[in-house]
């Protein structure tokens, strides 16, 4: 164990040794490795945070939920447009219907989902997604608010003019979420009291905004919009312990039996899983961390070859070295192992180098796409088993070529090299 250290200390002495001797060519082989690493970890930093956040968003559409819509979200060359814009739309009755059939439904929510323009005294926010829910929305999709509450019971058997809204909207039209309650807003010409101000979630991928939204309860909101043209759809959430593949099928017959559809005649809704839609995502990102892994790789190869070059000379300027540590018994796996080590050394200087220009990497996009890139721990650990690889695989040739080396011919070599 002792000598192993020695070994690894002499090493680390000869290749701070290295680079400060040889600083023009030394560099250039660790920006091969550094380079290499800085392509293969931000495209993995990148394709990670970018499925940690799609991901994330995913689960918060409820675990175990079913969407039945006209539409099927996998598109595919198989689903045509026109043949889902002829299906009817989900109705209001369907959920209640739905639920009183079920037997492994937790809930069943109907929510319509449009868009339109709100305002306050002069100021007016344009394109802002309007949502009508009932009660059962809470129970699938919970919320979280910056002030205030949810509608009340009362408040939706009533149909009151109460709503919530997202959290830029409060901001942009009455300075904070606070000052937003006990606010009127206008919507197509009817004023709804603020009673909620959701939580400020950020940018989303897969299609809500609430930061941008006013939520109401569903007696109100039709009142302003027309179900037929509000896209509405039906939420549907097992209870515990029940399969998204049991509720789909549970669905599926009841759905066909509400809108009394024959043996013969094709479904007229879609179920579409979040469980299916997160895996989609996941063999998608598979696919995406491999592609990225190859185009870094190839760079990667190159950083190699430059350390295996480095190698190569290093071996030959210090031929006598190795002659007389030969002489004096020196093993061939001890002068082996030397080698390898400063190889893979070398190769770390690179790859800490690598992971420093990907780190700056990371505060850019952070700061300039608004979109939160980390590098995990899994990621440091694969950028050191990589460096270590690489040096191995570049200082194995060079290193047992001058350790089979016999003593006296490497005496002589070095010799005729000076000459």
């Amino acid at each position: 164990m002792r000598k192993t250290l020695n070994i690894i200390g002499n090493s680390f002495k000869l290749t701070l040794k290295e680079l400060k001797v040889n600083k023009t060519r030394t560099a250039l082989s660790l920006t091969g490795v550094a380079f290499g690493i800085f392509c293969i970890i931000i495209v993995l930093a990148i394709v990670n945070s970018f499925e940690r956040n799609i991901q994330s968003e995913v689960k918060s559409l409820g675990s175990n939920t079913i969407y039945i819509d006209k539409w099927d979200y996998s598109g595919g060359p198989d689903q045509p447009i026109w043949k889902f814009r002829s299906r009817p739309n989900m109705k209001y009755e369907e959920a209640a219907l739905v639920k009183e059939r079920s037997q492994l439904l937790d809930d069943i929510a109907y929510l319509m989902q449009t868009g339109g323009n709100i305002s306050h005294k002069d100021d007016m926010i344009q394109n802002v997604a309007v949502y009508g829910v009932i009660p059962a929305q809470m129970t699938i999709q919970p919320l979280e608010f910056e002030a205030g509450r949810f509608f009340s019971t009362a408040e939706f058997q009533a149909g009151s003019a109460v709503c919530l809204i997202g959290f830029s909207n409060a901001e942009d039209l009455f300075g904070t979420s606070e000052r937003a309650l006990g606010k009127h807003v206008e919507i197509k010409g009817k004023k709804a009291t603020v009673v909620g101000v959701i939580k400020k979630e950020g940018k989303n991928f897969i299609g809500w905004d609430y930061d941008k939204c006013i939520m109401m309860p569903y007696g109100f909101c039709k009142q302003l919009f027309d179900d037929k043209f509000s896209n509405p759809i039906l939420i549907a959430k097992g209870k515990e312990g029940v399969t998204t593949a049991a509720l789909m099928d549970e669905l599926k017959g009841i759905m066909r039996q509400v809108r009394r559809l024959s043996p013969t005649q094709e479904d007229n809704f879609s179920l579409n899983s979040v469980e299916a839609f997160s895996q989609a995502l996941s063999s998608f990102f598979v696919t995406l961390n491999i592609v990225g892994a190859i185009i870094g790789g190839i760079s990667l190869i190159v950083g190699m070859f430059s350390i295996a070059n480095i190698m190569f000379v290093t071996v030959k300027e210090r031929t006598s070295i190795i002659g007389l540590k030969k002489a004096v018994g020196a093993k061939k796996a001890s002068i082996l192992f030397e080698f390898l080590m400063e190889a893979s050394l070398l190769c770390l200087f690179g790859g800490a180098f690598g992971l420093f220009f990907v780190w700056i990497a990371t505060l850019i996009i952070t700061k300039a796409a608004n979109f939160p890139v980390y590098i995990s721990i899994p990621m440091l650990i694969t950028t050191v088993i990589i460096c270590l690889v690489v040096g191995i695989l570049a200082g194995i040739i060079p290193a047992r070529r001058e350790a089979r080396m016999d003593p006296v011919g490497a005496i002589r070599s070095w010799f005729r090299y000076i000459q």
